[in-house]
């Protein structure tokens, strides 16, 4: 038995090929793995029958008195694999547990270290509406979706990265299953089981190098510091492949696969569905149980959500973490915060491009203004986009190169949030967002005005800045201000008001 942290990830194809025996046996010393890092263990098991249904393996990881139960999984060719991702440093220990005596009982040690630099852990719900990373350290959500990038030929999905990482977004919303509707009808090269396309697929079976290769791309979104909003179920089937009428016990057996091999992943995501309404194949009660199957299975308690097309799903339910919305009115953001009290991310508010679906036809300005206003509110927004393309690579489904407008203006935006106080919040005052006392940004809500009156701190000195969100400018205001004031404004859309103190007690 070995023990191997996930940090040598790359190694683990060259391991799997090796004879079992350059793998097993006990290691000299503990593994080592840092803080929020993915650490795993694999063991040689049972590979005849069906290792997918009829092997049970988990382990229970213990530290003092704290103990993690964590699902294994099997990848294939008699390997076994268990991940952990310890949440506190110092000393753990493991102990297996399976039906199989051969995986039963295995035990092991490893040390947990501090994170290195860029890991602040996995992103939890901060003050009742917003997110911070486990460390503390401010998550302010700057969303874009690529539904099917990972089912697209090598070359694109290398060029999406690359996208990627000249971007502004710290989310990426993404299938797991490949997609087939309008601009989307293309076979991958990988499938999540083992079969015959388009439609002949044993759904005991798991295909592994699919899930490798997800994996794989998980993490290459979290060496970028991109959120994996993974999308578990999706109604853009049309009876192509059925994997979206698998039915209940293949579709819970999916699940705790999923569960158990990308749980350990810090940048980890679980949207339910993308259009829960539009799945016929399935009640409320099945979504209900699926949220309750990754709620008892997910140690971790990664954020979850459920997306809609028109009608919303009771967010209420303890499984939801935030309200996911299909929406575009941003003016509906408060009433959301008020009904459901959990942080709101309008995930998708139509999309910046030209197609003839109204879903995927508004401007950069329109969709620019959606990510103030939802500030504003107390809210989060999504970005995508949809323009035509003769080889019909939409960056909201295929990735690639993005060519509209908005991505620059929402590096401008994050560029603003970013520096703001990690308490900011949605104020009193009008259309503003800060620290009362310290800090007030005043967007104006796409409307062109004069002036724009606030009220400081009598007792406080403020300098003042004048943002054009379009133009990506901020002009110092002369001056320096306190009590009610009235700044005066080009006349012109998309602009906000900041004022910092400088001074006071």
């Amino acid at each position: 038995m070995k023990f191997f942290s996930l940090r040598c990830f790359f190694c683990f194809a060259f391991f799997a090929a090796l004879p079992f025996t350059a793998v097993t046996g006990l290691a000299a010393a503990p593994d080592s793995v840092e803080q929020w890092g993915a650490f795993e263990a694999v063991f040689k098991g049972p590979a005849e029958g069906n290792p997918f249904v009829d092997v049970e393996f988990s382990a229970t990881f213990q530290q003092d008195d704290k103990a993690v139960s964590v699902l294994g999984f099997y990848d294939g060719d008699g390997v076994y694999r268990v991940r952990f991702m310890p949440e506190t440093t110092g000393e753990w220990t493991y102990v297996t547990h399976s039906n199989r005596p051969e995986l039963d009982g295995q035990t092991g040690t490893l040390i947990v270290t501090a994170p290195s630099a860029g890991n602040h852990g996995p992103v939890r719900v901060r003050d009742l509406y917003h997110f911070a990373y486990a460390d503390g350290t401010p998550y302010w959500e700057i969303g874009t979706t690529c539904y099917a990038w990972i089912h697209q030929p090598e070359a694109l999905q290398e060029e999406t990265l690359k996208t990627l990482a000249d971007a502004p977004f710290n989310k990426l919303r993404m299938c797991i299953f490949p997609k087939w509707m309008v601009y989307n009808r293309t076979e991958p090269e990988l499938y999540p089981y083992v079969g015959t396309p388009p439609a002949t697929w044993d759904f005991t079976r798991f295909n592994p190098k699919f899930f490798q290769h997800l994996e794989q791309r998980i993490l290459d979104l979290q060496k970028l510091g991109i959120q994996a909003d993974l999308i578990l179920f999706h109604p853009y089937d049309e009876g192509h492949w059925g994997f979206d009428r698998m039915g209940a016990a293949n579709d819970d057996r999916y699940l705790r696969y999923v569960l158990a091999r990308l749980g350990a992943y810090r940048n980890v995501w679980w949207s339910l569905a993308n259009e829960w309404d539009f799945v016929k194949t399935k009640t409320v009660s099945d979504w209900d149980r699926f949220g309750q199957i990754i709620q008892a299975n997910d140690p971790y308690h990664h954020l979850c959500s459920i997306h809609n097309q028109k009608i919303l799903f009771d967010h209420t339910q303890p499984w939801i973490t935030h309200v996911s919305l299909q929406d575009d009115r941003a003016e509906d953001a408060v009433r959301y915060l008020n009904q459901y009290k959990k942080p709101v991310i309008f995930d998708e508010c139509r999309y910046e491009g030209d197609i003839s679906q109204e879903w995927g036809d508004i401007t950069a300005e329109r969709l620019t203004g959606m990510f103030w206003k939802t500030l504003i509110s107390g809210a989060y927004c999504g970005d995508g986009e949809t323009y035509v393309d003769p080889n019909d690579v939409l960056w909201w489904s295929k990735g690639g190169t993005l060519h509209g407008q908005s991505p620059a203006r929402l590096a401008f935006f994050k560029k603003i949030i970013d520096a703001a106080p990690a308490a900011a919040a949605p104020l009193s005052q009008k259309n503003t967002w800060g620290v009362e006392g310290e800090y007030y940004l005043a967007y104006l809500w796409d409307r062109q005005h004069a002036y724009q009156g606030l009220t400081l701190p009598d007792n406080a000195s403020f300098k003042a800045e004048i943002i054009d969100t379009w133009a990506m400018t901020v002009t110092p205001v002369p001056g320096v201000f306190a009590g009610h004031i009235e700044i005066p404004l080009p006349i012109k859309p998309y602009q906000a008001i900041l004022l910092t103190r400088i001074s006071g007690p």
